[in-house]
């Protein structure tokens, strides 16, 4: 009987040191991940909106010119899609992204004005979104990064008693020209027109 018991416990103590091992092996194992894991951080929307996104009539951009004070400042695009700045005139902008922006004003710069340039670009204006249709105050609205189209709507005032409220149209800037047919839920972006169509029932 003592022998039973021996081998018993003999028995349960190899399975709490089997187990001790094992979480010993999982603990190790996050420990090690952590560091990973925290070095690989979501992107934002807005962060990937950033660097797709290009430049056109309308936008406000932030330029920084590093040790050049003068050269800095906040400008809009202009309507044939070029930034006026100090000391090398107009900079065409139009269909470019942030850094392509930092690279042609680069480009121009050197090597005549600067010697090693350093530019920094960011958008603190969006280019106006439209908004036409059945809704109470159709027109021209300052554009907020992340909107959806009932957003949009919100902000024109809400609908309309005609208004079709599960399906709408949207003309991209970046398109063709050519309506197609959205969701409320549905992304805008800068420049963009979006029409609340009427009801037929």
């Amino acid at each position: 009987m003592s022998v039973l018991t021996d081998v018993r416990k003999k028995g349960f103590r190899m399975a709490v040191a089997g187990i001790f091992g094992l979480l010993v092996v999982a603990m190790v194992s996050l420990a090690s991940a952590g560091p990973a894991m925290a070095q690989a951080p979501v992107p934002s929307p807005k962060a990937e909106q950033d660097v797709s996104y290009t430049l056109d009539s309308g936008d406000r951009v932030r330029l920084m010119v590093f040790g050049q004070k003068e050269l800095s400042g906040d400008f809009v695009v202009t309507g044939n899609g070029t930034l006026s700045l100090p000391l090398i005139g107009e900079v065409a902008v139009k269909g470019l992204t942030l850094r392509q922006t930092e690279a042609a004003i680069i480009n121009k710069l050197q090597p005549d004005f600067l010697k090693n340039p350093r530019v920094s670009a960011e958008v603190i204006n969006y280019r106006p979104f439209y908004i036409i249709g059945e809704v109470k105050n159709p027109g021209t609205y300052p554009y907020v990064n992340g909107m959806r189209i009932v957003n949009a709507v919100a902000i024109a005032g809400g609908y309309t008693y005609r208004a079709n409220e599960r399906e709408m149209r949207i003309t991209r800037a970046k398109g063709d020209g050519k309506p197609e047919r959205v969701r409320p839920d549905t992304l805008v972006l800068p420049g963009d027109v979006v029409e609340v169509t009427e009801r037929y029932f």
